[in-house]
C-alpha cells in the first residue's frame, strides 16, 4: 500500500452488481444509496468507496438487499498496486469543485451586506452551511478547498451576526451580557415554546450556543441563560409566551416571518386566541419527531428541520 495511503484509507470497498431491470423501484433504490454513500461509479455496475466502518457497514447492507431484491452483487476489499492508481482513486473522491462553488456562492452573498435584510442573509448562510455539511458528509479526502469554504462561510455568518446584532447584546438585557458562544438552559419536557426558542437561539442569536436540558428540579448552572421557565432570563411574561418575549426582547419582532412562527407556537402551548390553520400540522411533525428522537439532542435537530422549513416557507414573499 502506497505511504501516501496511510494516514487516511487503508483500503478499498469494490462492489459489482447487476441491478434488476425487473423492478426499476429497486434499481433505483440502489443507485440512490451508492449515490448517498459518496460512491465512485468505475464503470455500469462497478462502484468505489474507501473503507470506512460506516462504509462497510453500508454496503454488507446493501449488497444482501441487493441480492435478496432480483439482483447480483459481490463486495470487494483490496489495495491500489501502486501510488498512481491511490492518486487516481483518491481523485474520484475530490470535493474541491463543489467546495469552490459554495465559496463562490458566499462571497456573492457580500454585495448584499448593508443593502438587504441581514435575516434574508441569513436565511440564505444556513442553507449554505447545510450545504457545507452535507459536502464534509462526504469528503474522505479533504483539501484546502474544504478550509477556504469553511472560513468563507464562517466569515460571512460573523458579518450577518454583527448587521443583526451590531453590539452582540441584547438591547432587553439589563448586564449588557454578550450573546456568542454562551451555554444555554431550558427545563425538560421540551415542547413547542422550549423547541422553538432553542432554534431560535441558534439561528439567530447564538449559532456557537451550547443547550443544557435541565430536569424540573435542577438548579440553573450560574454561567447559563435560562430560558422557558419561571425564574429564567427570558421566560413567559403577561400574554406572551417565552419565544414571543425573545423576539420582543432581541428585537426581531421586525421579522414577520419569525412573528408568524411565533404564533402557531403560542398556539401550540396556550391553545387560546386565534386559532392558526399551520398549527395542527406543525404539532403533527413535533409529536413524530419526538416519537422517533432516542435524545432530547436528537430531537431538537429534528425539530429544526420543522422551524427551517416554516420560516422559509413565510420568507418567500420577502424576497420578491
Amino acid at each position: 500500500m502506497p505511504k501516501a495511503a496511510s494516514n487516511a484509507v487503508s483500503s478499498w470497498l469494490l462492489v459489482v452488481a447487476t441491478l434488476p431491470t425487473a423492478i426499476p423501484a429497486v434499481r433505483m433504490r440502489v443507485l440512490r444509496t451508492f449515490e448517498a454513500l459518496g460512491a465512485a461509479v468505475m464503470r455500469d455496475g462497478v462502484f468505489l468507496l474507501p473503507e470506512t466502518p460506516p462504509n462497510r457497514q453500508a454496503i454488507e447492507r446493501l449488497v444482501e438487499y441487493i441480492n435478496g431484491n432480483g439482483g447480483t452483487a459481490q463486495a470487494l476489499k483490496g489495495a491500489p498496486l501502486d501510488a498512481a492508481q491511490y492518486a487516481a482513486f483518491r481523485q474520484l473522491f475530490d470535493r474541491s469543485g463543489r467546495y469552490e462553488e459554495l465559496t463562490k456562492t458566499i462571497e456573492s452573498l457580500k454585495v448584499g451586506f448593508g443593502l438587504a435584510d441581514p435575516n434574508a442573509i441569513a436565511s440564505v448562510l444556513h442553507n449554505q452551511r447545510r450545504e457545507f455539511e452535507a459536502i464534509t458528509a462526504l469528503d474522505f479526502f479533504p483539501t484546502p478547498a474544504r478550509e477556504r469554504a469553511q472560513a468563507a462561510l464562517a466569515s460571512a455568518e460573523s458579518d450577518v451576526r454583527n448587521l443583526m446584532f451590531p453590539a452582540q447584546a441584547a438591547p432587553g438585557s439589563k448586564t449588557g451580557e454578550k450573546f456568542l458562544g454562551r451555554l444555554w438552559a431550558t427545563r425538560r419536557p421540551l415542547w413547542a415554546d422550549r423547541l422553538a426558542c432553542s432554534w431560535l437561539i441558534r439561528r439567530f442569536i447564538d449559532p456557537e450556543a451550547t443547550i443544557a436540558w435541565l430536569e424540573k428540579t435542577d438548579d440553573c448552572p450560574s454561567q447559563a441563560i435560562g430560558f422557558a421557565f419561571d425564574g429564567a432570563h427570558f421566560a413567559n411574561s403577561g400574554n406572551r409566551i417565552t419565544f414571543g418575549e425573545m423576539l420582543a426582547q432581541l428585537d426581531l419582532e421586525k421579522n414577520a416571518a419569525l412573528v408568524r412562527i411565533g404564533a402557531i407556537v403560542h398556539f401550540l402551548e396556550v391553545r387560546g386566541g386565534t386559532p392558526v390553520p399551520e398549527a395542527a400540522g406543525v404539532q403533527t411533525l413535533l409529536q413524530g419527531a419526538l416519537r422517533r428522537s432516542t435524545s432530547d439532542d436528537e430531537l431538537l435537530g429534528e425539530a429544526e428541520k420543522t422551524f427551517d422549513l416554516l420560516y422559509e416557507a413565510y420568507c418567500e414573499p420577502l424576497k420578491h
